[in-house]
């Protein structure tokens, strides 16, 4: 039988300290009239080091330097007894990246890899050809050391590197107590920001390095893997709220609170407008529906004007369905599918998988017209909200433009294009039309929204 002081011994030296890799100045404050009324003391199990102590003979309650302000002592007092607040220096970085030119091989797979441009192959004096890093570009995300054949490549001094392919890493602001222990710990510039509106941290899946020093230190357990798709739905969902709270902070405090229901509201009305239709295609004005249903929101402060800029920003919902009566398996499709998303599984149909980019090329290439390809969008013309239902037919006609101003040149969107039809040249992303296929997924994957489709 286990005692009660080898439990005690045993959670001593399981329980993890967690050090941040920022310097924090704490600024607390604790009212021992209110403190007096706790029996409970529920701070002291709440502290992750340890850094809240009773102190005799009254027992009140202080707090020690090893504390990080991670705030979970406050939000555990029944009594609002504790104030605290917290400064944060500058994030510490991750070195750049070091190459053993002796080692390298001058394959250009972390030329390839970098998205910000900040690697390229030089040749000098007697040393043979070799990466090079610009310091300046580079923001030590790590991805040209995983890809690196033969480890010439190293990164990762401060922190220790694991990957897990084909994941990207969220934060479930539904458990995040907003402790901001993550944006502390994270080396990569720009992958952990904090939102305007509900003051919680959320990741830039184009940015995380996938270092899990975040998932480590997260005392609410807050921060998990997700998949890349469910993560870039989520980062730009909070995007478009974010646009939200900027339109409209000039507005009251609840206001601004409530702008995050606008994207329930708009889903709200997708769906009942969708079923109530059954054709293939149709067009219906929603403008009074969406004011009737902002305004009892926002108790009539917000005209529909002022929504314009949010319902533009919202990316249409495309569904693509394989009729099982009309597939015969020909493998028509698959041939032309630029992602590779289409496997034949005799003797059902096609099967098409979840990183379908709705291009539509397997609509236009299919001879028995048994692939249907569906969007459903808002769309904003000459003042009037309007929800459309289309059939895409086949590959879309137009042109992708980029706002040179609001690209970071992270190059997200060249590794990403399908078609290889973006490169960055310059430092300037470029767009070949000619092979572009208009699927968005460049649109859709930007982190400041610099690329823009322009469909004829």
């Amino acid at each position: 039988m286990t005692s009660t002081t080898d439990t005690s011994k045993k959670s001593d030296e399981t329980k993890k300290i967690y050090k941040p890799l920022r310097d924090v100045e704490v600024e607390y404050e604790v009212d021992h009239d209110k403190c007096a009324s706790c029996k409970e003391r529920p701070c002291l199990e709440a502290c992750p080091v340890d850094a809240v102590h009773e102190v005799p003979p009254d027992n009140h309650i202080e707090i020690d330097d090893k504390c990080f302000g991670c705030i979970l002592c406050r939000e555990a007092c029944p009594y609002d007894a504790i104030t605290m607040e917290t400064t944060l220096s500058k994030p510490r970085r991750e070195n750049v990246p070091n190459i053993n030119t002796k080692l390298c091989r001058q394959c250009g797979a972390c030329v390839d890899a970098c998205r910000t441009g900040a690697i390229h192959l030089v040749s000098s004096g007697n040393q043979e050809a070799h990466s090079e890093i610009d310091e300046d570009k580079c923001v030590r995300c790590g991805y040209c050391s995983r890809v690196c054949p033969t480890e010439a490549i190293k990164y990762g001094e401060i922190l220790p590197r694991s990957v897990v392919g084909g994941k990207a890493i969220v934060v479930n602001q539904d458990k995040c107590i907003g402790c901001m222990t993550c944006t502390r710990v994270c080396p990569s510039k720009g992958a952990i920001n904090v939102g305007k509106m509900n003051k919680l941290p959320y990741i830039n899946p184009s940015y995380c390095a996938r270092c899990e020093e975040c998932m480590n230190v997260c005392p609410s357990t807050a921060i998990k893997y997700s998949s890349r798709k469910r993560a870039y739905e989520g980062y730009n969902k909070i995007k478009t709220m974010e646009i939200a709270s900027e339109l409209l902070e000039k507005e009251s405090e609840k206001l601004a609170r409530e702008t995050v229901k606008i994207d329930s509201i708009l889903n709200k009305i997708t769906r009942e407008v969708s079923y109530s239709h059954d054709e293939d295609e149709f067009t219906q004005d929603v403008t009074d529906l969406v004011r009737d249903e902002i305004r009892a929101l926002m108790e009539g402060k917000l005209d529909v004007e002022d929504l314009c800029e949010i319902i533009q920003a919202t990316s249409p919902l495309r569904v693509i369905n394989v009729s099982e009566e009309e597939c015969i398996g020909c493998g028509a499709c698959i041939k032309e599918c630029p992602v590779d998303c289409i496997e034949l599984e005799m003797p059902s149909p096609v099967h098409i998988g979840d990183n379908c980019v709705f291009c539509g090329q397997c609509v236009e290439a299919c001879p028995f017209q048994a692939i249907n390809l569906q969007e459903e969008s808002f769309q904003v013309e000459n003042g009037h909200i309007l929800f459309k239902r289309r059939k895409i037919l086949g590959p879309s006609e137009g042109e992708v433009l980029i706002d040179n101003m609001a690209c970071q040149r992270c190059g997200v969107c060249v590794n990403k294009c399908p078609v290889d039809a973006m490169s960055m040249v310059d430092d300037q992303v470029m767009v070949d039309q000619d092979k572009c296929i208009l699927c968005g997924e460049c649109q859709r994957i930007c982190p400041t929204k610099a690329v823009e489709l322009h469909e004829k």
